[in-house]
């Protein structure tokens, strides 16, 4: 019996079988999870799904549940769109882009949200997810 990356038969895997709907149902899943939160704005639900996105990465990458236990703490103490705007300003790149583009979820990344959503970061965010999306 072949075995699949989850360690399954791989005739019964799933996720192996139909990658296409596990891609659909993580979505979902993180779509659900930003709802919890009701977010008032288009840009906010956004980001706490590119939140939400980066610990599903994460959670795969790491084979074990995984949160995003510093970001949470900067979103509760500036909010969320003064969070992802600081995160996408650093100078090294975090490793969440890369984890989202393995799932096919590379249009939930703080970078995407803030180029989707111009208005409501600061220019240097822009110009900073400008250059780290064309660099990909």
């Amino acid at each position: 019996m072949a075995k699949c990356k989850h360690g399954l038969d791989s005739r019964f895997c799933g996720a192996c079988a139909n990658p296409n709907r596990s891609r659909a149902a993580k979505r979902l899943l993180v779509q659900q999870r930003a709802a919890s939160h009701n977010p008032p704005t288009a840009v906010e639900r956004e980001a706490y799904e590119a939140v939400y996105a980066y610990e599903e990465a994460a959670t795969q990458l790491n084979r074990r549940t995984t949160r995003a236990t510093r970001t949470w703490p900067v979103i509760a103490k500036k909010g969320v769109i003064a969070a992802i705007d600081g995160i996408v300003t650093r100078k090294t790149e975090t490793p969440a882009y890369r984890m989202l583009a393995t799932m096919g979820m590379e249009d939930m990344s703080f970078e995407a949200v803030v180029l989707r959503h111009t208005e409501a970061f600061t220019t240097k965010a822009i110009v900073a997810s400008t250059a780290r999306l064309s660099t990909r």
